[in-house]
């Protein structure tokens, strides 16, 4: 696995104080002439990627406007969601086209997971080295 890059887990305080070291990445998020820089989640249990509702209003998208419906599950479940296409760019890597489940919630991170993120990412984790290496899939 060529051309991968490297990023450390981070330091996330809860509401509670507790501090947990997980994988967050920084990417680039883009709909039309609107951009912005997030720090995602990688979630290897999520089944879709999700973007917190203010985000997405960030990106220009209208809720109104979004026909198909998403069905969340976990903390989630109890929450609307509709799907929003966007491009994503992280670090050195081409752009890719990312699906998210563009959340009603207002106080979730964006989340990458399975649908599809990890169909378009190879990631190794090294929980020794506090760290994890992202591959870009060969298409």
């Amino acid at each position: 696995m060529l051309n991968g890059q490297r990023y450390p887990f981070i330091d996330r305080i809860n509401s509670t104080g507790q501090t947990s070291t997980l994988p967050y990445l920084p990417i680039h998020l883009s709909n039309g002439d609107r951009s912005l820089e997030v720090m995602a989640l990688l979630d290897t249990g999520a089944s879709v990627n999700v973007l917190p509702y203010e985000l997405g209003i960030q990106l220009g998208a209208v809720w109104e406007n979004q026909t198909v419906t998403i069905p969340l599950s976990g903390n989630l479940a109890q929450t609307e969601a509709k799907g929003l296409v966007t491009s994503g760019t992280v670090g050195k890597f081409l752009p890719v086209l990312l699906a998210f489940a563009w959340t009603s919630a207002i106080d979730v991170p964006v989340i990458l997971g399975h649908m599809n993120f990890f169909a378009e990412f190879n990631v190794c984790f090294y929980r020794h080295e506090s760290a994890f290496e992202l591959h870009p899939i060969d298409r």
